[in-house]
């Protein structure tokens, strides 16, 4: 079991004390920081709720437009169709032979059946058009509910972040007064070997084992420990941290044979007892 140079027992006593104070005080900061940096992370993604309904409706928009360009050149194919049938019949006035007429009039057929292709295909974009219309709609409803609901919730975050700020200066101002009260050479082995297990520097032994690790610590080792003249800090042999034992407070045992006053607490004795 590793252990620290001596020192007088009201120091190890104080020294104990300080760092898990310390301890205590970099779970607090590591805990404000966790808060400052989901920040960024937090209006990344209000900010992109915004983005996806802009999208959303540019979408339904850019289909809108594409459907009325598509609508006026079926429109046009129409118009043009139409024009050729009119210009057939003009011509049959002036047909001489019945190959001629009938060939003119396979010409007009072919120019109505892409009227009745063109129409159809103009009632579908039509259709198409009252769709994005109405999707068009529902984009701009959703964008004006999404930017209300991130206007608030950006006001809270930015609360939120302000009161963080706020409790970071109070906790570093905290560690600043336990680190001044701890040695030098101490601080430094307590942060590396915080750095190494997540910020947890110090384990307190329970059962005889450290608590974090489930390392048995060894009986001759628990002991010193214990001792009120102990001047050395131990460490754990498996996971290297700083062990500390908390001696459990006695409770007197309950004479089952003496009667309790009542109202009495079962670990208390009424006074002039014998």
């Amino acid at each position: 079991m590793a252990s620290r140079p001596m020192l007088e027992w009201s120091s190890v006593l104080k020294v104990l004390q300080d760092l898990l104070e310390l301890q205590s005080v970099d779970a607090r900061l590591k805990e404000v920081r966790a808060r400052l940096a989901s920040s960024p992370k937090k209006i990344a993604e209000l900010d992109a709720r915004i983005a996806a309904a802009k999208t959303e409706l540019e979408q339904s928009k850019a289909a809108q437009l594409a459907t009325t360009k598509d609508r006026k050149k079926y429109e046009l194919d129409v118009e043009q169709h139409k024009e050729r049938v009119r210009k057939y019949k003009d011509q049959s006035a002036q047909i001489k032979t019945n190959e001629a007429y009938k060939a003119l009039q396979h010409e007009v057929q072919m120019a109505e059946e892409e009227i009745a292709k063109a129409e159809d295909r103009l009632l579908e974009q039509m259709v198409a058009s009252e769709e994005y219309d109405r999707r068009i709609k529902a984009a701009e409803k959703r964008l004006k509910e999404v930017e209300e609901s991130v206007r608030t919730q950006r006001a809270t975050i930015e609360s939120e972040k302000a009161t963080a700020e706020k409790d970071l200066e109070g906790v570093e101002a905290d560690r600043k007064r336990v680190t001044s009260e701890i040695p030098e050479d101490l601080l430094d082995h307590y942060e590396r070997i915080a750095k190494k297990h997540g910020g947890v520097a110090l384990a307190e032994v329970d059962d005889e084992k450290c608590s974090l690790c489930g390392m048995q610590i060894r009986p001759h080792v628990f002991q010193k420990m214990r001792n009120a003249n102990n001047e050395e800090l131990f460490h754990c042999e498996t996971c290297t941290r700083i062990l500390y034992y908390i001696e459990p407070t006695a409770v007197p045992p309950l004479d089952e044979h003496k009667p309790q006053a009542s109202g009495a607490s079962p670990s208390a004795s009424s006074p002039g007892e014998n």
